[in-house]
């Protein structure tokens, strides 16, 4: 009898015609997604990153060769660095899919390159919280659950505990607020649902308020912040008219006073955000 789809195989091919779709590799049962990673020197794994206390030593050295030479900034790259991917895979897939993944620090792994940094990270999990209804609930790598609530809630408990343990080292060896680290983390949750949305045409407030659901799971499950992000409606009526604003500040402008305050950052006025998004719409060529 032919082997049932591994349920994470479905959060990759809803990624699949997704312009921006930073999933990270995948090494986990029968599915295999992985990228080439010339010059990989060492994979770190999650846990035992910070259990041998290497984090501060390796922040160190990325910032010693790329920078930013300003710790703020340079503390929201280096988790961009090791979590982008992971929360792209946990937001987009419930978002699109229904499923969670769920990642574990023991199958979070690290790829630690000859030029100084971090390549794609890699998850060795296959497990997946599915609804009751889902085609894949009998799969042995699903997690059944009851309702979207407890969906929520599965996955943000173990986001929070894969990532608690490299959230605060960094805050430990930076110390830059864990508020400002986890509000980094729960803004990039809310646009990792509403990026999908808007490049596929769909409703952005349906896409938010679910993003604003595992957000505040996130939240019950030890994620702390100052502020959450909001929606911004910019231009009525148009299909891509709604961004939003994040509620930490990811710090770039200090790094780099030039560029001044992203699109997106809570220090930034409306007004001059809404020109900068409508002038966006004029010209895509302008947008990043």
């Amino acid at each position: 009898m032919a082997v049932a789809q591994a349920p994470l195989q479905a959060v990759v091919d809803a990624c699949a015609p997704l312009k921006f779709a930073p999933l990270p590799d995948i090494q986990a049962g029968e599915l295999t997604v992985r990228r080439e990673h010339p010059g990989t020197e060492h994979y770190y794994r999650a846990d035992l990153m910070v259990a041998e206390d290497t984090v501060g030593a390796l922040f160190d050295q990325i910032t010693a060769h790329h920078g930013p030479g300003h710790r703020l900034p340079a503390a929201t790259h280096f988790l961009r660095a090791l979590l982008r991917e992971p929360i792209f895979m946990v937001s987009a897939g419930i978002y699109l899919t229904g499923r969670a993944p769920l990642l574990e620090r023991r199958h979070l792994w690290f790829p630690w390159l000859s030029n100084i940094g971090f390549g794609t990270p890699m998850v060795t999990s296959p497990r997946v919280a599915v609804l009751p209804d889902d085609p894949a609930a009998g799969h042995p790598d699903s997690v059944v659950v009851a309702d979207d609530a407890a969906l929520d809630r599965i996955a943000a408990e173990h986001l929070v505990a894969a990532f608690t343990p490299v959230i605060e080292a960094v805050h430990a060896h930076t110390r830059v607020g864990l508020r400002t680290l986890w509000g980094w983390v729960l803004d990039t949750l809310h646009f990792y649902m509403l990026n999908p949305a808007r490049f596929l045409g769909r409703d952005a407030e349906a896409a938010w308020d679910r993003a604003d659901r595992l957000g505040d799971a996130l939240v019950r499950a030890g994620a702390i912040t100052r502020a959450r992000p909001r929606l911004f409606p910019f231009c009525a009526g148009h299909p891509r008219g709604t961004w939003a604003v994040r509620g930490t500040c990811c710090f770039d402008y200090k790094g780099d006073p030039e560029h001044g305050y992203c699109t997106t950052c809570p220090l930034k006025s409306d007004a001059d955000r809404r020109s900068e998004l409508q002038e966006w719409l004029r010209n895509p060529a302008l947008a990043p």
